[in-house]
């Protein structure tokens, strides 16, 4: 099912702008109509907002795990692993049964959060990492209510739930590392993004490219790599 919806909609399951705070142009508009329940824009941006999340979550929470000063703040590094290979496994499932394309790599954005986060040592990385991930979670949260409380679609509604366990377990340890600047979350969370659409928007992946999976940590080391399958 997933491969004929996905040829008969085409671009209509990628989004033109997934924004920081707002998903879709028009979130109520149908776009198809699996046996799962009708797919909105919300629906489908949704989709793929988890999937970016966890595309730079995931190696922020492997390098916590290295650079991290303290026990709290590579036990926070390790949830984010854990939490989004978990997570990421359920949002390829979904995104696969409704012929969703997903990317490859977070949005240009979430890409400068990596590269200043890899940049960081000491306990400027503490800092940096906890409340750049602690804001971005926190937006998260309010979009996964939404979706929650609208989506007609079960497979949507499923992913939902996920990923609403998920990232509260993230907001806790990383509140519990006490290293969360809370008025610059504050001051992200409630201010509107100005970025042009290409800067909030994760790149489609290329034509016949394979499909990065988030490996979950094995017993022997939590710094696992990601694959391809």
């Amino acid at each position: 099912m997933g491969g004929a919806l996905a040829a008969t909609l085409g671009s209509l399951l990628y989004p033109a702008m997934l924004g920081v705070q707002k998903v879709g142009s028009a979130p109520e508009r149908v776009i198809a109509t699996p046996a799962t329940g009708p797919l909105t824009e919300a629906d489908r941006d949704f989709v793929v907002e988890v999937r970016a999340a966890g595309l730079w979550e995931y190696p922020v929470g492997r390098t916590a795990l290295r650079k991290g000063t303290t026990k709290a703040v590579r036990t926070a590094g390790e949830h984010l692993v854990e939490g989004h290979a978990s997570l990421d496994a359920a949002c390829r499932n979904v995104a696969g049964q409704l012929g969703i394309t997903l990317p490859n790599q977070p949005s240009p954005q979430q890409q400068g959060f990596v590269a200043t986060l890899n940049a960081d040592s000491g306990t400027q990385f503490d800092t940096d990492m906890t409340t750049t991930v602690r804001a971005a979670d926190g937006l998260l949260l309010s979009t996964i209510a939404s979706v929650r409380t609208t989506t007609r679609n079960s497979l949507v509604r499923s992913l939902a739930d996920q990923a609403n366990g998920t990232v509260l377990d993230e907001i806790t340890v990383l509140e519990k590392t006490g290293q969360v600047d809370f008025g610059q979350v504050l001051v992200q969370e409630n201010t509107a993004s100005k970025l042009p659409a290409q800067d909030v928007t994760p790149p489609p992946p290329a034509a016949g490219e394979p499909q990065v999976a988030l490996t979950p940590p094995t017993t022997s080391t939590r710094s696992p790599s990601p694959s391809t399958g």
